[in-house]
């Protein structure tokens, strides 16, 4: 990766190396609101800086991958991506991300994808060879004899077949936005465009047939593998197969009852809820909440209640409190001198 290509995750969410994990996932609530694009339809701009966020909340979130991004720098993803991949760690002579011989490996998840872009065939760079990520030498023969002559592959007439046994199939991970993973898209990857089902979450897989490496003896061909991973949002969070949400309320709407505006996967809904509730507890809104796959139903959406006091009042409300507070009947701890002893 050249400097210039280097993004500073820490810049872009205005924070730096000594910020908490609190205010790292704070700052990215605050910026990802700001820049979602529901918030700004047809904004490309703030697309953008909606990715760009996204993507550093997606590394620094991550203990290890932020202690890889702290320590490697603009070599954190070769870093991530051959530690104890190369035989030694690091490069093939046990180092760091090394450029051999005007080739840049880093762009290559295993030595595999490294010849099957030279031959021209499927499963080049970005997709893994569906082994174990690890680099296998010993598949393949060079001029100087060895797997560190990467001088000339003899017009790769001395390639030899892969081990036997051997999967031709690929895998590939995927990010998605929780709308693109609710509605379902399609996405572009090395083999061609796949459409992805709506209802995938992180750690789904999703088989595309046929599109994976292709053998050069047998021309059999492997299937592509897509792993996804549904990128974090600001207001909406998976608890279990359900989705939950948080949503404020006053402390009169909390005494009295109401109903209020909630939002939910496809546009706002008018949810009433009872008087007397109490922070914490939640309204279960049956069929409202994620798409189970391969079916027309959809899991619960789950909204907890969150009593928010008002930080300024006005004149007429404190007289209101006031009144409220010296004719009050009710006092939550009078239980509390039971537990004295």
């Amino acid at each position: 990766m050249a400097a210039t290509d280097f993004k500073d995750y820490y810049a872009i969410l205005g924070l730096n190396k000594t910020s908490s994990a609190d205010e790292i996932k704070k700052t990215f609530r605050k910026l990802a609101r700001k820049y979602h694009p529901d918030m700004n339809p047809g904004n490309k701009e703030a697309e953008a800086r909606f990715k760009e966020v996204n993507e550093a909340y997606e590394v620094l979130s991550d203990p290890e991958k932020r202690k890889k991004y702290d320590q490697y720098g603009q070599y954190w993803k070769q870093a991530a991506a051959t530690t104890g991949g190369w035989p030694g760690g690091g490069g093939p002579s046990g180092g760091g991300p090394t450029d051999f011989g005007g080739v840049d490996f880093s762009q290559y998840g295993s030595f595999d994808e490294f010849i099957n872009t030279l031959l021209g065939r499927g499963g080049g760079a970005g997709a893994s060879a569906g082994r174990s990520g690890k680099w296998n030498y010993s598949n393949y023969r060079t001029t100087a004899g060895g797997p560190t002559g990467f001088g000339g592959f003899e017009d790769f007439a001395g390639y030899e077949n892969r081990a036997a046994g051997t999967s031709l199939n690929t895998e590939v991970s995927i990010s998605l936005t929780l709308g693109e993973a609710f509605r379902g898209t399609s996405k572009k990857v090395a083999s061609g465009e796949v459409s992805i089902p709506a209802g995938v979450k992180t750690g789904s897989k999703i088989r595309v047939k046929g599109k994976g490496q292709v053998d050069p003896y047998t021309k059999q061909q492997g299937d592509l593998y897509l792993k996804v991973e549904v990128l974090p949002h600001p207001f909406f969070q998976f608890e279990g197969e359900n989705l939950v949400c948080e949503v404020p309320i006053t402390p009169d709407e909390a005494v009295l009852g109401a109903s209020i505006e909630v939002p939910a996967p496809e546009g706002m809904i008018t949810v009433k809820f009872p008087a007397g509730m109490r922070s914490g507890q939640s309204l279960r809104l049956r069929g409202k909440g994620w798409p189970k796959p391969n079916k027309d139903e959809r899991t619960d959406l789950l909204v907890k209640i969150a009593i928010v006091p008002p930080k300024e009042i006005s004149t007429l409300e404190r007289e209101c409190y006031e009144k409220i507070k010296a004719n009050r009947t009710f006092n939550p701890r009078s239980h509390l001198n039971q537990g004295l002893l």
